[in-house]
């Protein structure tokens, strides 16, 4: 009878540590507890190594800033250099899972097919993949958003959309059992969210994978073309800072699951930046601009899920004559506990008051940029190990920024604001819809308009050459044969929807290569 495997945190380390193992991950996302899952199946010994801490859901609290301490990176306020974007991304067991929306789609055909035709990809085909979706939507529950889920804002999003024509589905979600509390991005404390803190890790367990939390990945032992082995540091999580204690992994290899932040960092903490010059290039984000709107009736937008409903017409960009006309973008209403909305809220003193004072009245909607190829931002390391996030607005970004404001604008009025107004520091308000013109002539300077960075993607870019790309199709970092890159970081661009369930099917498909090399 097999084993089952155990859980270890910061309190059971031992210093010098030497642990023999078939296959460490790095990261417990949708990526790395996928891939443990996968390879534990096949019978391979695997440690699923996490940096953060392990919070099950008994010790969720709903508490905006004491959940941000558990499950989100720098209590979500690591931002882009230039300090426009912030940069969402998880630190806990079950990683970005525990706190995303559970928005779960397939991921498109066409972005499959542009993928395979622009970049070479193999092995990741609409048919190599076709076999993955019914197996997650089973493991995960996934279902389209049924009408008691839809809160007013989502009812009044879908009524308006349609009356205007806008192509739009129900979200199909990753749930069981939701109890419509609305504090999904705080971690759901009843295990209704199907994050993989409940999901693939105890499936994994379950089957033998070891799982050490509060653990952070340092220095890979390489020999030649071969990892031989890692050292990791132990995170005390009562300060988040590390230890003097350091634990040794002997391994036949190691995939990096990091994110689409942390997998680049990791690999460039570990100096490849010379062997492999695109490294932490290509940085896709989703860029995320927002509309608030003030409504007659109540709306109460952090009750029920985020989004029941969304406008995918728009997702991808057209073009006229070579210049860009509109689009690249999904549409949906947007959620916001009290606390994020009012650090959200336009202006100061009287004029944030009178909205805070409105608060259960305001509702609103957000916006998933499809990033431009050829505006992609970067990682870097800095000399003091500290991760810099760049990302320029290109002329092209800069038009879909307007583009997507303009159309949430024209939404909101539509679903019956009487005010609708942009998220910043200076307050612009409107009683009507203006002109597109007047949309289009905004700086879109960073830092002025608030917005988050959800879904990263890119940095170990997948490719054909370690020139321009840092991992092959089967996901092994060029040069090297037993280490490998399975998460969002080796998308060639964003996936143009949420990436959670592409993620998991390319993790699903890498296990099968990692498996080859043991």
């Amino acid at each position: 009878m097999k084993k089952i495997g155990i859980y270890r945190d910061y309190k059971s380390y031992e210093p010098g540590e030497v642990i023999s193992v078939d296959v460490v991950v790095i990261g417990s996302g949708c990526g790395g507890a996928t891939m443990a899952y996968e390879l534990s199946k096949r019978g391979i010994k695997v440690a699923l190594l996490e940096q953060g801490g392990n919070y099950h859901t008994g010790t969720f609290d709903n508490n905006e800033l004491n959940m941000a301490g558990k499950v989100s990176a720098e209590r979500n306020f690591h931002t882009t250099s230039d300090g426009g974007i912030n940069l969402v991304y998880g630190n806990n067991l079950g990683g970005a899972s525990v706190h995303y929306w559970a928005d779960s789609y397939r991921t498109p055909e066409d972005r499959l097919l542009l993928w395979n035709r622009k970049y070479g990809i193999e092995h990741h085909l609409p048919e190599d993949l076709a076999s993955y979706w019914n197996e997650l939507e089973t493991d995960l529950h996934v279902r389209p958003a049924t009408e008691e889920y839809f809160n007013p804002m989502n009812r009044l999003f879908r009524n308006a959309s349609q009356r205007l024509g806008w192509e739009g589905h129900n979200v199909p979600q990753a749930r069981k059992n939701c109890q419509k509390s609305g504090h999904c991005m705080q971690g759901c404390l009843f295990g209704a969210k199907q994050s993989q803190l409940i999901t693939h890790i105890p499936s994994a367990v379950r089957l033998g994978t070891d799982v050490y939390t509060d653990l952070r990945a340092e220095q890979l032992d390489i020999v030649g073309n071969q990892v031989k082995g890692l050292v990791a540091v132990v995170i005390d999580r009562r300060t988040l800072k590390p230890t003097q204690t350091k634990l040794r992994f002997q391994t036949k290899a190691v995939c990096v699951s990091a994110g689409g932040f942390g997998s680049s960092k990791f690999l460039l903490k570990n100096g490849l930046k010379k062997r492999l010059p695109a490294l932490g290039k290509f940085l896709a984000i989703n860029p995320s601009p927002m509309v608030h709107a003030l409504y007659e009736e109540p709306i109460v937008q952090w009750r029920n899920i985020p989004a029941a409903y969304g406008v995918e017409g728009f997702r991808l960009a057209k073009f006229q004559n070579g210049s860009y006309k509109e689009g690249g973008y999904m549409l949906m209403p947007n959620q916001l506990q009290p606390a994020t909305l009012a650090a959200l809220l336009p202006s100061f003193g009287k004029d944030h008051f009178r909205y805070m004072k409105q608060l259960e009245f305001l509702g609103g909607t957000i916006g998933w940029i499809d990033d431009v190829e050829g505006e992609l931002g970067s990682i870097e390391v800095d000399l003091f190990g500290k991760t810099k996030v760049h990302y320029p607005f290109g002329k092209t970004t800069k038009q879909i920024f307007s583009d997507l404001t303009y159309k949430q604008m024209k939404l909101n009025f539509e679903a019956g604001a009487k005010e609708v107004f942009l998220a910043g520091m200076k307050l612009r308000k409107f009683t009507k819809l203006p002109k597109k013109e007047e949309i289009d002539a905004l700086a879109w300077r960073p830092a002025e308009f608030p917005m988050a960075a959800p879904h990263p993607a890119g940095g170990c870019r997948m490719g054909k050459s370690s020139e321009t790309s840092v991992v092959n199709s089967k996901h092994q970092v060029f040069g090297f044969q037993n280490l490998f890159v399975a998460d969002s970081s080796v998308f060639p661009t964003g996936v143009s929807v949420d990436p959670s369930f592409t993620i998991m099917a390319f993790s699903k498909k890498a296990s099968e290569f990692v498996a080859d090399v043991i």
